[in-house]
């Protein structure tokens, strides 16, 4: 069916000016769009009784402005514009610049915690609490095997400062800290509403783990803080009545920890996991389901909403922004980078246990020497089992230096951070040569961070597939620079051009041909500032 040949749907007041082209229609997102009885594309206004001129209409676009898209339940609780949050990202890559910038923009920034000391987390918390004008910012809290004395103290240590929010990741189970945060300072109020003045966001990518955030904090984690005094009986009492997470972030195929699970699986899995549980525990509010891992482009963002997503999390395109806590080489290697540019390596913060992170192996070679350490703590027993050649080869190439001065080094570090990681290693030799490995992995991305060009060859840069589609996507536009590439005008272009293409395909599927207009480019900030009011 041609445009224009149906019948009509109604009437429309058509505005005195109409935009010079289609793309520039589209881009008015909160001005309905209508499709005349010619077949010509207009923008107007629904029917009053002002007496202006009327023209029949035989299709019709809706507004869709950016702050439309999302939950906006999610917007309300965080005091949000945008469902849009910038996700955390280790030692300081989500930095303060970077969450003040989200905030300041009325979205949601995460400060990336997760390796730093806790006197550099309380400075980064002290600055982000000390702003003129309060802003919506959240903490992370990445899972510590290895180190469960470290996560219960950044526990403390968010308690102490009242952050109210934090974003979980990395989980492989609910730990007695997690569960202290969440139910910390529970209540009633008067109208016996069950009050959670601490919200956690759980990033995960597994459905039995989602089940263990949804459900309500486990019994037994309960009973122990009423135990030792941290909560009364009557709030354990309460939190058997909310979830763990009010809100989950499906992470698929990201940079660092990641699964690498396809969004378009992983995502409807969990959303009826969420159908299923919140049908079992009946809470007033049923958590809500975000989606990171993937989201680049506005067709990503648009794929992202359009299966149900009540937020986007971004992290990969955030660090190779210039608010990031990185250096700019590694934000130009990033802009460089395309989508069969990533590899997988062993992780520093669970290396014995095998867990890999995602990174980039161009122009780098972590990712081999990584997994070459990996090969050898399971092959060998001790350092003095790994052969003499290979052992040389490691501390002329890996370390740069004998290992047991990297074991001197080590154990000074653990002796004041977890003293029982030295005890444990002057029992267990394996357990020694893990540390020893875990230092190369530990100082890689610092090496990376801080711009040490001696060590180029040796950076560990998080990285997934959607930088390689955010490079092909701005390539020939002003972020194709990396100079000029900042969180908020990515975060509104994708967000606009999200809406952008949602209107478009919605003039597509009523028979009106698009072709190229249906693309969306991105906009530079002062260009964006006539379509965002």
């Amino acid at each position: 069916m041609k445009p224009g040949s149906g019948p009509a749907l109604g009437l429309f007041h058509p505005a005195p000016r109409q935009p010079a082209t289609t793309a520039a229609a589209l881009l008015q997102t909160d001005t309905p769009l209508f499709i005349d009885d010619q077949g010509c594309l207009q923008t107007g206004s629904a029917l009053t009784d002002d007496g202006a001129p009327t023209v029949p209409f035989v299709g019709m676009v809706p507004p869709c402005p950016p702050e439309q898209l999302g939950d906006p339940d999610f917007c309300r609780d965080h005091g949000l514009r945008y469902a849009y949050v910038g996700g955390s990202m280790a030692k300081g890559i989500s930095s303060v610049a970077m969450a003040q910038a989200f905030g300041a923009a009325g979205m949601l920034g995460f400060f990336g915690a997760a390796g730093l000391p806790l006197d550099e987390v309380e400075q980064a918390i002290a600055q982000l609490q000390g702003g003129a004008t309060p802003y919506p910012f959240g903490m992370n809290l990445i899972h510590s095997p290895n180190e469960p004395d470290l996560e219960a103290a950044l526990v403390e240590l968010y308690l102490k400062r009242g952050v109210r929010l934090i974003e979980a990741s990395a989980f492989l189970d609910l730990t007695l800290p997690v569960v202290r945060f969440r139910v910390h300072g529970i209540h009633c109020d008067g109208s016996g509403q069950i009050i959670t003045p601490n919200r956690i966001i759980a990033k995960l990518s597994r459905e039995e783990l989602a089940a263990k955030f949804l459900a309500p904090p486990p019994e037994r984690l309960l009973r122990e803080l009423v135990a030792c005094g941290q909560i009364t009986a009557e709030q354990a009492e309460l939190a058997a009545h909310i979830p763990m997470a009010q809100d989950i972030t499906v992470e698929a195929d990201s940079g660092g920890h990641t699964d690498n699970r396809p969004a378009i699986s992983l995502f409807p899995s969990i959303l009826a996991l969420r159908d299923k549980l919140q049908a079992r525990y009946r809470y007033d509010q049923s958590p809500r389901l975000g989606l990171g891992g993937g989201i680049a482009t506005p067709a990503s963002a648009l794929a992202a909403f359009a299966m149900g997503a009540a937020y986007l999390v971004t992290g990969t395109v955030n660090q190779a922004c210039v608010e990031s806590g990185t250096c700019d080489e590694v934000r130009k290697m990033l802009a460089e980078t395309r989508q069969a540019d990533i590899t997988m390596a062993p992780s520093a913060d669970m290396f014995e246990m095998g867990v890999h992170v995602q990174v980039l192996k161009r122009g780098t070679m972590f990712s081999m020497r990584a997994a070459r350490l990996l090969e050898l703590y399971r092959q060998c027993g001790s350092i003095d089992e790994i052969p003499a050649a290979e052992r040389q080869k490691l501390e002329k190439t890996f370390f740069r230096t004998p290992l047991e001065n990297i074991w001197e080094e080590t154990r000074a570090y653990f002796a004041k951070r977890d003293p029982r990681q030295v005890e444990r290693a002057q029992q267990d030799p394996k357990h020694k040569m893990a540390l020893i490995f875990r230092w190369y992995l530990g100082q890689s991305p610092v090496w990376a961070n801080r711009g040490e060009s001696s060590r180029k060859i040796d950076y560990q840069i998080w990285c997934g597939p959607a930088m390689g589609a955010f490079n092909e996507w701005t390539a020939g536009t002003f972020l194709e620079d990396p100079t000029r590439r900042r969180v908020v005008p990515v975060a509104l272009n994708l967000l606009l051009g999200a809406a952008y293409l949602w209107r478009a395909r919605q003039l597509i599927l009523q028979g009106f041909p698009l072709a190229a207009a249906a693309a969306y480019a991105p906009l530079e900030t002062e260009n964006l500032k006539e379509y965002l009011r």
